[in-house]
């Protein structure tokens, strides 16, 4: 078992070496000074496609399950949590992780079966799905909704929503 005082060396360690990484690969026109403030803001040409309401989603999505994981990994390591306390932050966390497989495996099943991105959260019993189409289909919202329950074993509350 790794204690503390390791985890924060590990920690510090892989943060000084991504910042000299970045400090290596960084362009010498940025650190000479060369390039101005303004010509960086004449160079970015920000375009903002369907996708990226998907991508902006997925990643809220996975920092909010990077703290709740965080979280109960605190209460497993935690040397004053009451064994019902580990013992339910360990259930926790096999249940999220699950959650996580089975979102990645339905996205790819949509995207293959269907040809479409998708953004999906299982949260117990309800899946929410974010389509990246601006058409509303009945037929389509209808056929992922069958998609969907053939993966589960019990009911769940599907909710199918197009961007």
């Amino acid at each position: 078992m790794i204690n503390k005082q390791s985890m924060w060396f590990l920690t510090l360690l892989s943060l000084v070496l991504v910042l000299g990484v970045y400090y290596v690969t960084m362009p010498n026109d940025l650190l000479s000074g060369k390039i101005t403030s303004d010509e960086i803001k004449e160079t970015l040409d920000v375009k903002v496609s369907e996708g990226d309401t998907l991508i902006a989603m997925r990643a809220n999505r996975d920092e909010e399950v990077s703290l709740e994981i965080e979280k109960l990994e605190s209460v497993l390591t935690s040397d004053s949590s009451s064994v019902e306390d580990k013992n339910k932050a360990f259930e926790d966390l096999k249940v999220l992780n699950l959650n996580i497989s089975k979102e990645e495996a339905l996205e790819q099943k949509i995207e293959e079966k269907f040809g479409i991105k998708s953004y999906i959260e299982v949260n117990n019993d309800a899946v929410k799905v974010v389509i990246n189409s601006k058409e509303h289909d009945a037929s389509l919202a209808n056929s992922l909704m069958r998609c969907i329950q053939e993966e589960y074993e019990q009911k769940m509350y599907i909710s199918i929503e197009f961007e």
